[in-house]
């Protein structure tokens, strides 16, 4: 936000049509609009109608779409707008060295590693949405964030609950960081019946409005397993400080543990604006139409150990950082192709966690990444194999 004569802060939202990049610019909206900030790009994907009517409402300077088949689309519904318009790999890598301070990392998968690292390197604030970030590149993006300038602001609601509790100057005393999980629509099924869900009942979350894969993603807990891997990175923990908690309320974010053995705790109701927000505006916090908490009202919260034989994706996550290397990135490329032939309807729930396994088991040779060529080759090798495992 800006105040008296400062001029509007320049953003870039990288991923703008997806729930966090509209989220984003409706906080945006609320704190001061184009008073405020300055939106020089925006990046989507097949959704170009969205994308350029997000552009006008906020006079972006540029808008891309990352599909090349949708170029001439957007550049027909941005005609007259004096908004300029590209695609594919080139437009990504456009968008990411506009001049901007604050840049929204919201593309999904490792379609958003490029265009993030780019970014960083050029000493933008980073928004971090995206996890493959850190999950497949975490030593060398922290590096790049560092190199660049900026500051790595956590978006994901548990981390950024952990670094709204983190305090700065008492880092030495921190023991743990608790990630809470809700437990996702089977927290109570026995393994016999989550062997026999389908893509439909896992898109049921019961606290958050998600998309389909990041909806299976939380009804397995492998976001929960990424989530560990990025806490990793962007607190620079080792993996036993690392702990994971359910809480089916989804109203304690996470917490950190100190040696004098008190908590802390972020609270809130479930709305990513909250973390959005704080982000954008951080040090300082801002008015936010969210949910408040009647604790009044708030009957229990609940917690329970996690069961990793129901929910095998964190003892994954655990393997992957004692492991280090580029396992994280064999982690999630080996899961991401799991996902989608669960979603096709070729592969059973809980046999996802089974493949992405036998993947990082099979890669567990490779050596630490000494660049992102290297991340992308392991992430390329992972998918071969699980994609020759499931044929």
């Amino acid at each position: 936000m800006t105040t008296g004569n400062q001029a509007p802060r320049r953003l870039t939202i990288l991923g703008s049509t997806g729930s966090i990049g509209q989220n984003t610019l409706d906080v945006i909206g609320h704190l001061g609009g184009r008073e405020a900030f300055e939106v020089k790009a925006l990046t989507g994907n097949g959704n170009v109608a969205l994308l350029a009517e997000q552009a006008k409402a906020v006079g972006a300077k540029l808008a891309v779409t990352a599909s090349d088949k949708h170029y001439q689309s957007l550049k027909d519904a941005l005609a007259g707008s004096g908004i300029e318009a590209a695609s594919g790999h080139s437009g990504l890598a456009e968008a990411a060295d506009v001049e901007s301070d604050w840049v929204m990392a919201a593309i999904v998968g490792t379609a958003g590693l490029a265009p993030t690292l780019a970014a960083a390197r050029r000493g933008a604030d980073i928004a971090l949405a995206n996890k493959e970030c850190l999950v497949s590149a975490g030593d060398l993006f922290v590096k790049a964030v560092r190199e660049g300038g900026g500051r790595l602001l956590p978006v994901d609601s548990e981390h950024n609950a952990i670094f709204q509790v983190l305090e700065e100057n008492q880092r030495h005393a921190v023991e743990r960081v608790i990630l809470t999980a809700s437990g996702g629509p089977f927290r109570t099924f026995s393994r016999e019946e989550m062997a026999d869900v389908t893509a439909e009942t896992a898109r049921a979350h019961p606290n958050w409005s998600m998309g389909l894969k990041i909806s299976i993603d939380s009804a397995s807990m492998f976001n929960k397993a990424l989530e560990m891997i990025e806490a990793r990175h962007l607190f620079d923990l080792k993996p036993e400080q690392i702990e994971v908690v359910v809480h089916p309320q989804s109203v304690i974010h996470s917490m950190v543990g100190y040696s004098d053995g008190s908590v802390l705790a972020q609270l809130g109701a479930p709305d990513m604006r909250t973390a959005i927000g704080y982000a954008l505006t951080f040090p300082r916090r801002s008015h936010l139409p969210v949910e408040r908490l009647d604790f009044a009202k708030l009957s229990r919260l609940d917690f329970e150990a996690p069961d990793e034989e129901r929910f095998p994706a964190l003892r994954l996550a655990r393997i992957a950082m004692t492991r280090g290397g580029v396992q994280g990135a064999v982690l999630n490329a080996a899961k991401e192709v799991a996902l989608e032939a669960f979603i096709e309807g070729r592969l059973g729930f809980l046999t996802m966690a089974k493949v992405a396994g036998e993947i990082m088991d099979r890669l567990a040779h490779l050596p630490a990444a000494g660049s992102m060529d290297d991340v992308f080759a392991a992430d390329e090798e992972a998918r071969r194999l699980a994609a020759g495992l499931l044929n």
